[in-house]
C-alpha cells in the first residue's frame, strides 16, 4: 500500500469512529436531561443501534456488494447522515427525535462494514496491515470525548444544565460531513458480486452458519453471546448519565480510558490467547463485566473515584477478551465455506438480539430505581447487570468444554 492511500484509509477510520463518538457516548446524558426521556424512552433510541445492525446486512449484501463502488455508498451515507444530524440537534422533544436516530443508525450502522471493506481492498497482507489503519478509528473516539470533556466542557454540570450536549450532534454533523465529501477521494472499491449472481436472505444474515449450533459447545457460546450483551447494553446506555449525574469531573473525557485500554489489551490478547487458551480468555472477559459494574456500584466522585476509573479501564479486558476472542474462535470453528456467514451471525446475535434484548432490560431496570424526586439508585441500578454477567460467568464455566486448541492468525 502506498503512502499516500495509507493516509487516506487512516483518515477515513479516524472521521468514522470520531462521528461515532462524538454524540453516542453522550447520548444518555443528553436525552435525559435536554429530552426528559424515561429509561424506556431511552431503550427505545438506544436499540436503534440494534436495528440498524440487522438491517446493514442487507444494505451491504444487496446493494454495496452488487450496484455501486463502496467509497460511493459511504460518501452518500454520511452525506445523509449529515443531515439527519442536524435534525438531531433541532429536535425539541423526544418524540420528534426518534425517528432521526432511527434513520441515521439504519445509515451509519453499514458504513462500519464499507470502511472495512474499502480498507481491506487496498491491502495485500490485512493481518498485519488492517491493525495499523483501524487503530486510528480508536484515536478518532478517543479524540471526540477529548474535546467534549476538556475543550469544550459540553458535559460539565455547567454545559449539561445549559443544554450544551445538542451541539454534540453538530460536531458529529459537520464529521460526517467532512467524511461524506472525502470518501469520493478514496480508492476505488468496485462490487464484489455480479449483478446477475443471486444473493438469499439467509447468506445476508450469516444463516448459513446456523448449523454450526450443532456442535453443543458452539451452541452454549452462541447463547452466552447473546446473554453477556445484556449487561453490556447497560453500559452503553447508563455510564455516562451515572457519572455525570454522580458527579465526577469530565465524564466523557474520562470515559475515553476505556478505549486506551482496549488498544492496550487488544496488543496482549495475542499472549493471553496462546498462554491460557481460549475458555480461560473469554472467562476473563466476562468476570469484567461483573466487576466493574460492581465498581460502579459501590464508587463514587469523591474517595471512591478511583473505583470508578478501574471501571472504566477494565473495558480493554471486558470487549477484547470477550468479543474479540469470540471472533477468533468463531472463526476457527466455522471453516473456510462459513466463516463469514458466521461472523455475520455472531454480529446478529450480539449487536442485534443480544443488545435489543440488553436495552430493554436497562431501560426497564432504570425506571425501577427511579426515585420519587428524580434521582437514581445506582447502586441497584449496576448490581443487577453485575449480577447477570455473574450467571453467564458461571454456566459458561460450568457447560463449555471445547478442548481443541484454536489458532490466533486472525489476530
Amino acid at each position: 500500500m502506498n503512502l499516500t492511500n495509507r493516509i487516506k484509509l487512516s483518515s477515513m477510520m479516524f472521521l468514522e469512529f470520531f462521528i461515532w463518538g462524538s454524540w453516542f457516548v453522550t447520548l444518555g446524558t443528553f436525552i435525559g436531561n435536554n429530552l426528559q426521556a424515561t429509561g424506556s424512552q431511552s431503550a427505545a433510541v438506544f436499540s436503534t443501534q440494534s436495528w440498524g445492525a440487522i438491517i446493514a446486512p442487507f444494505i451491504i449484501g444487496l446493494i454495496a456488494d452488487r450496484f455501486f463502488n463502496a467509497e460511493r455508498i459511504l460518501g452518500v451515507l454520511h452525506l445523509v447522515g449529515a443531515v439527519l444530524m442536524y435534525q438531531m440537534y433541532q429536535a425539541p422533544d423526544i418524540s420528534s427525535f426518534y425517528p432521526y436516530v432511527l434513520s441515521y443508525m439504519i445509515l451509519f450502522m453499514p458504513t462500519l462494514a464499507l470502511v472495512n471493506s474499502v480498507s481491506f481492498n487496498q491491502m495485500k497482507d490485512p493481518e498485519k496491515e488492517f491493525s495499523t489503519i483501524r487503530v486510528w478509528g480508536t484515536i478518532g473516539w478517543i479524540v471526540a470525548g477529548l474535546l467534549i470533556s476538556f475543550v469544550y466542557h459540553w458535559d460539565s454540570p455547567e454545559g449539561i444544565s445549559a443544554g450544551f450536549l445538542k451541539y454534540t450532534f453538530l460536531m458529529a454533523g459537520i464529521g460526517s460531513l467532512v467524511l461524506g465529501l472525502f470518501s469520493f477521494t478514496l480508492p476505488a472499491t468496485p462490487p464484489k458480486v455480479s449483478t446477475g449472481e443471486k444473493v438469499s436472505v439467509s447468506q445476508i444474515m450469516g444463516l448459513d452458519a446456523l448449523k454450526l449450533l450443532k456442535d453443543r459447545n458452539f451452541a452454549i457460546f452462541f447463547i452466552s453471546s447473546i446473554l453477556i450483551c445484556i449487561p453490556l447494553a447497560f453500559y452503553y446506555q447508563n455510564a455516562n448519565p451515572f457519572l455525570s449525574n454522580i458527579g465526577l469531573d469530565n465524564p466523557t473525557g474520562k470515559m475515553t480510558i476505556g478505549q486506551m485500554s482496549e488498544v492496550l489489551f487488544l496488543l496482549l490478547l495475542p499472549v493471553f490467547f496462546t498462554r491460557f487458551g481460549f475458555k480461560k480468555t473469554i472467562l476473563v472477559g466476562m468476570l469484567a463485566w461483573a466487576v466493574r459494574y460492581a465498581l460502579f456500584a459501590y464508587g463514587n466522585a469523591g474517595d471512591l473515584s478511583f473505583m470508578l476509573i478501574i471501571g472504566i479501564a477494565l473495558h480493554g479486558i471486558c470487549y477484547d477478551f470477550f468479543f474479540v476472542s469470540g471472533q477468533i474462535y468463531t472463526n476457527s470453528k466455522a471453516g473456510a465455506q462459513f466463516k463469514s456467514a458466521a461472523q455475520g451471525l455472531i454480529t446478529l446475535a450480539t449487536y442485534g438480539i443480544g443488545m435489543l434484548i440488553g436495552f430493554e432490560v436497562a431501560g426497564m431496570i432504570t425506571d425501577t430505581y427511579k426515585q420519587a424526586d428524580g434521582s437514581f439508585d445506582w447502586q441497584m441500578i449496576w448490581i443487577i447487570p453485575a449480577g447477570i454477567a455473574a450467571v453467564v460467568f458461571i454456566l459458561f464455566a460450568l457447560f463449555f468444554n471445547d478442548k481443541e486448541k484454536v489458532k490466533v492468525e486472525s489476530i
